[in-house]
């Protein structure tokens, strides 16, 4: 998921948790809500950053520290500059715990930047950044979905409850959340899942299976229960949907998953622990795989300092949560923690499985068994 902010407009209104309205209210405390409310104090207005939960910093202090930046010449303003402040971190010997300092240029570019990093460094990076410029951090306030939890005026927003019943309110507001709650809360207009080809006269949306090269099967795997029989009905995960015609829309998706920080420094590795609601079934078709032979688990372990990793999805069957996330867009609070608790499972479960089924080939289990969270990142 990628943030995406949206302004919207408000008249004041006194009755608010600080008596005096913010100038600029944002809800969502991703990187582009701290980035927002920082660039919005240097240039003098008052800024309520509003968290649904207790963190700051999204996907960016929550495993993404290999991060995708392309070209980085074209990266400027307050995120060069977070990355300016991640080398000057890095450049203290004393930064190094776990490993040495990289002599290559690996992690170090041009501008005076660095464009790796840990997870707990990034969230220091930006409290820190926030005290500094002097914005005003509520947390663990997660908008309030029903009706009348965001109030609208002659077609302006001025001010949005959350679920723990507090009231904020402001004359601008910038939803800088993941989900977009305030905007859908505001009345915006949105869509979910994959837009045809016919709606607005494109070629690369709605569903892609003659472009589609990435993630796919490169060896054979038989899909049933029961090898060569369909009778026996299909592994789990494996879905009986026909596969409608390229530039089809539907409700579809892109899969979820976590960028998880791993480590195989035995100093600081936690063993992956087993899930309460561990199924080993659920793996059934990665197996399969293996026995045709993949061996290509560990591709996307991407290394960021001391030891550590941003691990993301890779291959046919990975991290991704594929297709357990349709309803999360549109869902309850009900509904989004339980596929929020299927993804924990998920993932869990397959580095459970992974270090220690013995299904798993030998060698790849030996080498999954070097790995494990970080003990200074997963602190709880």
């Amino acid at each position: 998921m990628l943030a995406a902010a949206l302004l919207l407009a408000g008249a004041a209104d006194a009755s608010t948790v600080a008596q005096t309205p913010a100038d600029i209210v944002i809800y969502g405390c991703t990187s582009a809500g701290v980035i927002a409310a920082v660039e919005a104090r240097r240039l003098g207005r008052s800024v309520l950053l509003v968290c649904r939960d207790a963190y700051v910093g999204g996907m960016t202090t929550n495993g993404l520290g290999w991060s995708d930046t392309g070209n980085h010449r074209a990266i400027g303003g307050l995120s060069l500059e977070f990355y300016r402040r991640v080398k000057r971190h890095y450049d203290d010997p004393a930064a190094w715990t776990f490993a040495r300092r990289p002599t290559s240029a690996e992690n170090f570019v041009n501008d005076d930047a660095m464009w790796q990093f840990e997870p707990k460094v990034a969230e220091e990076i930006y409290e820190a950044w926030l005290k500094e410029a002097g914005v005003t951090v509520v947390r663990s306030q997660p908008i309030d979905r029903r009706d009348g939890g965001v109030e609208v005026k002659a077609g302006r927003v001025v001010a949005f409850r959350s679920g723990t019943g507090r009231r904020f309110a402001g004359h601008v507001f910038i939803d800088a959340s993941y989900e977009g709650d305030l905007m859908a809360g505001a009345g915006v207009g949105f869509a979910v899942g994959r837009e045809a080809n016919a709606t607005y006269g494109e070629t690369l949306n709605g569903v892609q299976m003659a472009n589609t090269t990435n993630h796919q099967f490169t060896l054979d795997v038989d899909p049933y229960v029961v090898p060569g029989k369909p009778g026996s009905g299909l592994l789990p995960r494996v879905t009986a949907d026909p596969i409608a015609p390229d530039g089809t829309g539907d409700h579809r998706i892109q899969a979820y998953t976590f960028r998880m920080c791993l480590t195989d420094v035995p100093a600081n590795r936690t063993p992956f622990p087993k899930p309460r609601h561990y199924d080993p079934r659920q793996y059934a078709l990665l197996k399969r795989y293996m026995d045709a032979g993949y061996r290509d688990f560990f591709r996307k372990f991407d290394r960021i300092p001391n030891g550590k990793t941003d691990t993301n999805n890779f291959g046919a069957f990975s991290f991704d949560d594929i297709g357990m996330n349709y309803r999360y867009p549109e869902g309850t609070d009900t509904e989004r923690a339980a596929i929020i608790q299927e993804h924990v499972d998920y993932q869990q479960g397959l580095l459970w499985f992974m270090a220690n089924d013995p299904g798993v080939p030998a060698e790849t289990r030996t080498e999954m068994s070097r790995w494990g969270l970080c003990k200074d990142e997963f602190t709880g």
